[in-house]
This record gives C-alpha cells, sequence and structure tokens, in this order.
C-alpha cells in the first residue's frame, strides 16, 4: 500500500495531520517556519473514528479545527509519555471545554500507583495552572494499560502497544484499521547495535513510521542516554523491518529550516522516499 501527500480526509481508509512535530521545547520563530515549532501532536483519522497521538502544542490548532467544525469530537489521545511537550497543550485544546465532547485518554508508562489521569491532573491545576478542572466541561476517561497490551478503541480498530527505550518510560503506538498499519514511535533511543530487534519485530512491515530522528550522528556522540534518536538510525530501522513509508519527526529545537532541508536530502539519499515531518503536512491511505 502506498502513502501519498494529499489534501482531502477521506471517509474511508487512514488518513494523517501533523499539527506539531518538534521534540522537548516549542521552537517558534521565522527560522522554522516550514517545518514548525510546535510540540508533538498527529491527528489520525480511521473512517469515522479520530485518535489524536500526543497533545504537545500542537494539540490548541487542532482544537481550533474541530471547534470551527461544529461537530462535537469524540477522540482516543494517546500518549507516548508524560513529559511536558507531550502533554502542554491540553489546557488550550478547545473541547476541553465542550460539554458534548468525549475525550479518551490512553497512557502506558506509568507503574502502579501512578496513572495518567494523576499525572495529567498534575499539569493543568494549581500550581501549574489555575484548576482549570473546574473549567473543562467535556466528557474525560482515563485509561491505564500495562506495555505489550492491545486496546480495541473500535470495532476493527486496534492499537498494538510497546515499551520503549526513554528516561521514565514511554510506549510506541501500533493502529491497525482496514488493512493498514502505521506506527508512532517516538522518545526512544538506538541501543549500541542499532536495531533493536524487538521493536524491529513490533514495526516490521507497517505502511508508514513515524519515527523519532531528532539528531544528528555528530549530535548523538554527545547526547547518549537522552532518550532519542538519530534520523539515520530510524532509516536503518526502517530498512530493518521492510517499512514502506518512513517519517522522521521530533526535530531537535535548534534545527532551523536550512538544517532540516540538510537531514532531508541525507535522508532521501539514504533512503528514498523518505518524509520528513511538517507542520500541515497530511498524508494517507489509497480507498
Amino acid at each position: 500500500m502506498t502513502f501519498r501527500l494529499t489534501d482531502p480526509t477521506p471517509t474511508e481508509g487512514i488518513a494523517i495531520r501533523f499539527w506539531g512535530v518538534r521534540g522537548t521545547v516549542a521552537a517558534p520563530g521565522p527560522s522554522t517556519i516550514r517545518y514548525g515549532g510546535n510540540t508533538l501532536c498527529v491527528e489520525i483519522r480511521c473512517g469515522p473514528h479520530l485518535i489524536v497521538c500526543d497533545a504537545g502544542t500542537g494539540i490548541r490548532l487542532l482544537g481550533n479545527e474541530l471547534a470551527t467544525a461544529g461537530l462535537p469530537p469524540s477522540a482516543d489521545i494517546l500518549l507516548s509519555h508524560t513529559h511536558l511537550d507531550h502533554v502542554l497543550g491540553l489546557p488550550f485544546f478547545a473541547p476541553m471545554f465542550d460539554p458534548l465532547a468525549r475525550l479518551r485518554f490512553w497512557g502506558g508508562h506509568l507503574p502502579p500507583p501512578g496513572g495518567i489521569a494523576a499525572a495529567l491532573r498534575t499539569t493543568w491545576n494549581a500550581p501549574l495552572m489555575p484548576d482549570l478542572e473546574k473549567v473543562f466541561q467535556a466528557h474525560l476517561e482515563f485509561h491505564d494499560f500495562a506495555p505489550g497490551a492491545t486496546l480495541s478503541l473500535h470495532p476493527g480498530l486496534n492499537v498494538a502497544t510497546h515499551p520503549l527505550c526513554h528516561p521514565g518510560g514511554a510506549i510506541g503506538f501500533r493502529i491497525s484499521w482496514s488493512g493498514t498499519s502505521i506506527c508512532y514511535i517516538t522518545d526512544t533511543e538506538h541501543p549500541a547495535s542499532g536495531i533493536d530487534l524487538k521493536l524491529s519485530d513490533f514495526v516490521r512491515d507497517t505502511d508508514i513510521l513515524i519515527h523519532d530522528a531528532s539528531y544528528t550522528e555528530a549530535e548523538y556522540a554527545t547526547r547518549g542516554g537522552w532518550g532519542h534518536a538519530t534520523w539515520r538510525a530510524a532509516a536503518d530501522l526502517a530498512d530493518a523491518a521492510n517499512v514502506k513509508t518512513l517519517v522522521l519527526f521530533h526535530h531537535e529545537p535548534t534545527h532551523d529550516d536550512d538544517t532540516m532541508d540538510e537531514i532531508a536530502a541525507l535522508a532521501e539519499a539514504r533512503r528514498p522516499g523518505t518524509l520528513v515531518a511538517k507542520e500541515g503536512m497530511r498524508l494517507r491511505a489509497p480507498y
């Protein structure tokens, strides 16, 4: 199955839109305008169902779009983990204030007695924020799962999960719908050998792999243990796992547009057809 850049959102199949592609901290400004400065948020439409992967500052823009559509959203929000660049946008996500919205949050990186509800409430209540839970009106659900579990979100829509190598833990997702699979693998570090064999098995033969590609090889030499990958390691994994389309993601905040262009050219030479995520970029599976 071949993915292509496109604008329309299909009623069947899978459609993807990138609302935030930057990692660690937002990096707005004229030097990042082409790739974008918002932190991580990816909208995935599986037929009538809405999945949101991570809730960084980019989710504010998604919320504005949903509010403009005028239809109360029902969404499953899959959180790779709860570092601030992945959850900071939720207090500014318009559906949180919509009494007709239904939002289900999923987290698998917090062992008992912690949980995704407690972690999120810490970020949107005092002293970090002004007790926003008093004004949120959406119907909110919180679901914790063990890494490796498969989540059945809707009939025919399943999400397999996999633990990732990141300080404090993180979770990768494999979303399967209508014969198509999308893997969302961010905030993970490759082993010294270069290929994580268990992760390779998890993403094997997927149609599209969205993967952390924070660093160049030179940068990684001084950042080992930080829980992120190089773009070249992402390409090596994609080759080893027979991935059809690789999308580089979680861009390092100091990488301006010119740097990202250089990485894109190198990645294209290394693995033709590799894409570099940009804010607003849309992908879809044919149907």
